[in-house]
């Protein structure tokens, strides 16, 4: 490998000999300015992986059910408080509506994910997974997060077993990885008051996997950690991985500053957006799939993020709200998704939560629809 940082081609060569990286691996390069060449083992990594001609992406929309929310994050710009005049509850019929809109448009998942609220108890969580299955059986719930998950357990006096256990019952498909920012106790100290430590976050996700279900882990970075930090996160994720293999992705993305408490910090570029991408490739060598992150970082940095360990260009994303609150907004249509796949010499494929392709009709569907939205859906396709 040709690499102009010697420093860290002896670490390169480890990964690509199939070695596991250690924390101190892990921060030389992320240390390192050499992105060409960590990129390059991570692609060669990529694709070794994933040897298959071609490379996928999601249709699913982001319900937000609620903004209220009684922990407060300083980096969020999408809560409010529960004395809030601007706080909201989707009622059901609205909740319906935006699942229906999604599998008009060819979706066969929602994301959906809330404020922690103060008032609500697990029977009304019940009764929404209950409402949306009952009506759409086809349709993933890839829902709420560790800690939302964690507030119920304190809402409800119940474990943490109890809560997921009823709620898998009552329609929940898998769970999404927000909430995990980063997996330290001292950054999560001073970004957040009222929210999951690290250990319960890995908790919840270590009890969902033990119950049978997938989750992803994610990580957003670029506040107030240190790189040493970061890599402290994956060595987490890695860990749990390695105990119950329950994480089919992970997804990395920049902090937004805007319209945070914290928006004089910086923001951070693509160079080191691709770096840590490349990185993470490089050091969960037991997490089968990496997303890109194209929402936070555009289209261009979005498809190059796919030769620099990601095989995954994320989802369609019909809807999406907490990033937007932030003040970035990247909005792409299925054919740009698609295109961007294919210019880089990959076959374009639908996928689902487990990483399955869906059927060619459903994916007819979608990019049919995509081309030709119901007239009442044509705000919709973006």
């Amino acid at each position: 490998m040709i690499s102009t940082d010697t420093t860290i081609r002896p670490i390169l060569d480890k990964a690509l000999a199939g070695e596991r990286l250690t924390l101190g691996d892990g921060l030389a390069l992320l240390q390192s300015h050499d992105l060409a060449a960590i990129g390059s083992a991570a692609d060669q990594i990529s694709r070794r992986m994933h040897p298959e001609p071609y490379r996928t992406y999601n249709v699913d929309r982001n319900i937000n059910y609620t903004n209220v929310c009684s922990a407060v994050c300083h980096f969020c710009a999408f809560y409010r408080g529960p004395k809030s005049d601007e706080g909201y509850v989707l009622s059901r019929e609205e909740v319906l509506s935006k699942v229906e809109e999604t599998v008009a448009l060819g979706g066969n998942q929602i994301l959906m994910q809330g404020g922690l609220h103060p008032k609500f108890k697990l029977d009304w969580y019940e009764e929404l997974l209950r409402d949306i299955k009952s009506s759409f059986p086809e349709v993933n719930i890839h829902g709420f997060s560790p800690p939302e998950f964690h507030h119920f357990t304190k809402v409800n006096k119940l474990s943490i077993e109890e809560v997921l256990t009823r709620l898998k019952a009552a329609g929940l498909g898998s769970i999404p990885g927000g909430g995990a920012e980063i997996l330290v106790d001292r950054v999560r100290n001073v970004l957040t008051r009222g929210k999951v430590m690290s250990d319960d976050w890995l908790g919840v996700m270590r009890a969902w996997h033990k119950l049978g279900g997938i989750s992803t882990a994610t990580m957003m970075f670029g506040h107030v950690e240190t790189l040493a930090e970061r890599v402290e996160h994956l060595q987490r994720v890695r860990d749990l991985q390695d105990e119950t293999n329950g994480f089919t992705a992970f997804i990395c993305w920049t902090f937004q500053p805007d319209n945070t408490d914290l928006s004089h910090i910086p923001p951070v570029g693509s160079f080191e957006y691709l770096k840590t991408l490349a990185v993470s490739r490089l050091y969960l060598d037991n997490v089968p799939s990496i997303q890109s992150s194209w929402v936070t970082q555009g289209l261009k940095i979005g498809q190059l993020a796919m030769l620099f360990g990601a095989n995954d260009m994320g989802s369609l994303m019909i809807e999406e709200n907490v990033v937007a609150e932030a003040g970035t907004v990247h909005y792409l249509s299925l054919d740009q998704i698609r295109a961007a796949i294919e210019e880089l010499g990959f076959e374009a494929r639908q996928r689902d939560v487990f990483y399955k392709l869906v059927s060619p009709d459903l994916e007819r569907k979608a990019i049919e629809a995509a081309h030709n939205p119901p007239k009442e859906l044509v705000q919709l396709s973006v």
